[in-house]
C-alpha cells in the first residue's frame, strides 16, 4: 500500500472516532502554547549568541561573522513564525473556550426549560384564575372585617335620651334643694321664673308707687304730730 493510501486510510479511521471534548481540545492547545513558548525562549537565546559571535568575529574573521549573522536571520524568521502560530493558537483557544461556555449555557438553559415545562404541566390556567378570584374575595372580606372592628360599637338599648336627660335634671335639682335646706336658704323653685317685664311696662308702675308714697307722707306727718302731743 502506498503512503498516500495509508494517509487516506488513517484519515477515514480518524473520522470514525468520536470527536474530542472541549476540555481535551483546550488541554491540547495549552500544551502546544507551552511548547512554542519554550521554543521562543530557545530561539531568543540562540539569536543573542549568534549576535555576540558576529560581533566577536567582525574585525578578525569576517566570514565567520557573516555566517553568524545568517544563522541569526534564520532564527529570527523561525521566531516570527512561532509568534504567528502562537497568535493563531491563542485565537483558536479563546474561540473554543467561548464555544464551550456557550454550549454549557445552552445546555443549562435547556435543562431549566425542561424543568419549567415539567412544573407548568401540573398547572391549569383556569384553576389559577379561580384561585386569584378566591384570593381577591377573601382579601375584600378581610378588609370589611377590619373596617367593622375599627368602627365604634353602638348597642340599641330602647331608651329615649331626652327622657333620661330630663330625669337627670330632676335629680340634680333635688340634690341642690337638699343643699339649700341644710344651709337654711329658701328652696330654689323647680319651675322656671316668669319672664321679666320690659322697662317701658315697668315705668308707669314705678311712677304710681312714687305718687302713692308722696300722698302718704302728709298723713304720716300728722300721725307723728298727734303722737308727740299725747306724749307731752
Amino acid at each position: 500500500m502506498s503512503k498516500l493510501g495509508k494517509f487516506f486510510k488513517g484519515t477515514r479511521s480518524s473520522r470514525t472516532r468520536a470527536p474530542p471534548s472541549a476540555q481535551e481540545a483546550l488541554a491540547r492547545l495549552r500544551e502546544t502554547e507551552e511548547m512554542l513558548a519554550k521554543k521562543q525562549e530557545y530561539l531568543e537565546n540562540r539569536i543573542q549568541r549568534e549576535l555576540a559571535l558576529a560581533k566577536k568575529h567582525g574585525s578578525q574573521n569576517k566570514r565567520a561573522a557573516l555566517q553568524a549573522l545568517k544563522r541569526k536571520k534564520r532564527l529570527e524568521k523561525q521566531l516570527t513564525q512561532i509568534d504567528g502560530t502562537l497568535s493563531t493558537i491563542e485565537f483558536q483557544r479563546e474561540a473554543l473556550e467561548n464555544s464551550h461556555t456557550n454550549t454549557e449555557v445552552l445546555r443549562n438553559m435547556g435543562f431549566a426549560a425542561k424543568a419549567m415545562k415539567a412544573v407548568h404541566e401540573n398547572m391549569d390556567l383556569n384553576k389559577i384564575d379561580d384561585l386569584m378570584q378566591d384570593i381577591t374575595e377573601q382579601q375584600d372580606i378581610a378588609q370589611e372585617i377590619s373596617e367593622a372592628f375599627s368602627q365604634r360599637v353602638q348597642f340599641a338599648d330602647g331608651f329615649d335620651e331626652d327622657e333620661l336627660l330630663a330625669e337627670l335634671e330632676e335629680l340634680e335639682q333635688e340634690e341642690l334643694n337638699k343643699k339649700m335646706t341644710s344651709l337654711g336658704l329658701p328652696k330654689v323653685p323647680s319651675s322656671s321664673l316668669p319672664a321679666q317685664p320690659s322697662r317701658k311696662a315697668s315705668m308707669p308702675s314705678s311712677m304710681h308707687r312714687s305718687r302713692a308714697a308722696s300722698s302718704r307722707r302728709p298723713e304720716e306727718d300728722d300721725d307723728f304730730k298727734q303722737l308727740a302731743a299725747w306724749a307731752t
